[in-house]
């Protein structure tokens, strides 16, 4: 293996003997220390293009699967972004990864406990290779081509009769346009709106649209949160044309929208021409309580109704939707330039099929009894320390609140214990004012360690805590 990978107008350089370390196994490891290393340490920043995997395969002396697996786990862990047909590249990680610790000291997360991501060691590969082969077998010679800008309309009707049905949307397939994920349906909204306006937000919530809302020259303004969600009430004192909200299950707090506040919010965007954008980004996984609909079914011509296989499958398939108010629709698609650029056609006819065969809701159930367990593990685990819990009742991350000054000092202990981890500071928008609460605190997701790895993890997260003098 060599150490530079020189792939025309771009080299690489990565030292892959230097990321040798204690229980290293094989290529793949080795890669991905060296690319963890390069990124942490500032040297590969945000931005930064990466070399298609055939060609730094070639370049290292590595198979080409190699590389692209390793590129999709860091993906995955937030490390890099890729969107098929423009590449993939460095994405900030300020704030999200674990990382003050002794210079010259390298640790690689052991314990991946990120939120936002589902096991994808459950990805149901036989279901998803025997439902790609009745599809493709069914599928019209048309749909190998780029056809309707909305995308396939297989995935379409598919998907109008499971959101109906599973979510309580109201829609038709006429009204869907399939997109790259929720983060490509926040920018092909982006540019509906265009920059003139800031879009509003929560006040905790993801930073990643607001940073590709940036990226786009759009700003953002945060409302404020309190026990019964967003508090939408602000909204009538600003000029926006929308709002992004998660109704549902506030990321990261996990209360749901208070249903007074769920009407106030499309009659705001009734009385002020705006529209609301309800980002479901884990509507399938409720555990103690019934599953809320989506707020869309309120005031279909005013809410955008967002959703994807992120959490349920994998977020590599890239796949996402949106339910759009009719008078969008044609916006959206000229935003979009048209086409399905973006999207993979192959996969999208694969969907369709693994729904209306039931293997997506089969495969939903069983994925939920899992992280039902995973989340009541945790739960025991920290149940004789002095920490709160938050978000108990859906999706597949925890918050837990830190007594104030804590959550620096357990990211670095967490950091120099391997563990993978996110704080809640990174979460807040730089302009929330002061009367938003400034928690310390720990976005613990329970979705991305296998079965085998998901006790370890725990425990040394129990004992990270214990080490900060939080009890147990």
């Amino acid at each position: 293996m060599t150490s530079w990978a020189n792939t025309g107008s771009r080299d690489l350089h990565l030292d892959l003997r230097a990321a040798i370390t204690p229980g290293a196994r094989g290529a793949r490891e080795l890669l991905l220390t060296a690319l963890r290393d390069a990124v942490r340490s500032g040297r590969l920043a945000a931005g930064t293009m990466l070399p298609p995997s055939r060609s730094l395969a070639t370049d290292l002396g590595l198979a080409r699967n190699t590389v692209a697996e390793a590129y999709a786990e860091l993906v995955a862990e937030g490390w890099l972004a890729s969107r098929q047909g423009a590449g993939t590249w460095v994405v900030n990680t300020s704030g999200t990864q674990l990382s003050a610790r002794p210079r010259g000291v390298r640790v690689t997360p052991r314990h991946n406990l990120q939120p936002g991501n589902p096991d994808v060691a459950e990805f149901p590969r036989n279901e998803w290779a025997a439902a790609t082969r009745r599809a493709l077998t069914a599928a019209p010679t048309e749909a190998l081509r780029m056809g309707d800008p909305r995308g396939g309309p297989e995935l379409r009707e598919a998907l109008a009769g499971y959101l109906s049905r599973a979510r309580g949307v109201r829609t038709s397939p006429d009204s869907i346009v399939i997109c790259a994920g929720v983060r490509h349906a926040v920018e092909l909204m982006g540019r509906v709106f265009g920059p003139q306006r800031p879009i509003a937000v929560e006040a905790y919530g993801l930073f990643v649209f607001r940073d590709a809302l940036a990226a786009m020259g759009i700003s953002t303004v945060p409302i404020g949160l309190d026990d019964h969600g967003a508090v939408v009430a602000e909204l009538d004192q600003l000029d926006v044309p929308a709002a992004l909200l998660t109704p549902a299950h506030h990321n990261p707090y996990g209360m749901s929208l208070h249903p007074s506040r769920r009407t106030a919010v499309v009659e705001w965007a009734q009385r002020a021409d705006a529209y609301v954008l309800d980002d479901d980004y884990d509507g399938e996984f409720r555990y103690d309580r019934q599953p809320i609909g989506a707020l869309q079914a309120l005031s279909p011509e005013r809410v955008v109704y967002l959703g994807s296989v992120s959490k349920s499958l994998s977020p590599v398939l890239r796949l996402g939707w949106m339910v759009l108010p009719t008078t969008l629709v044609d916006a959206v698609v000229d935003a979009e330039g048209g086409h399905q650029y973006y999207v993979d056609g192959i996969a999208a006819l694969t969907m369709a099929e693994f729904i209306t065969s039931g293997g997506y809701d089969k495969h939903i159930r069983r994925m939920r009894m899992r992280y039902r367990r995973r989340r009541d593990h945790i739960v025991e685990a920290l149940a004789d320390t002095d920490i709160n819990i938050r978000g108990l009742d859906a999706g597949l991350n925890l918050t837990l609140t830190l007594p104030d000054g804590a959550e620096r000092e357990v990211l670095q202990r967490a950091g120099e214990a391997g563990i993978a981890l996110q704080g809640l500071a990174i979460m807040r928008h730089p302009e929330a004012g002061q009367q938003v609460p400034r928690p310390d605190g720990l976005v613990v997701g329970f979705g991305t360690p296998a079965d085998h790895a998901f006790g370890a993890a725990v425990d040394a997260l129990r004992a990270v805590l214990s080490a900060s003098g939080l009890g147990g």
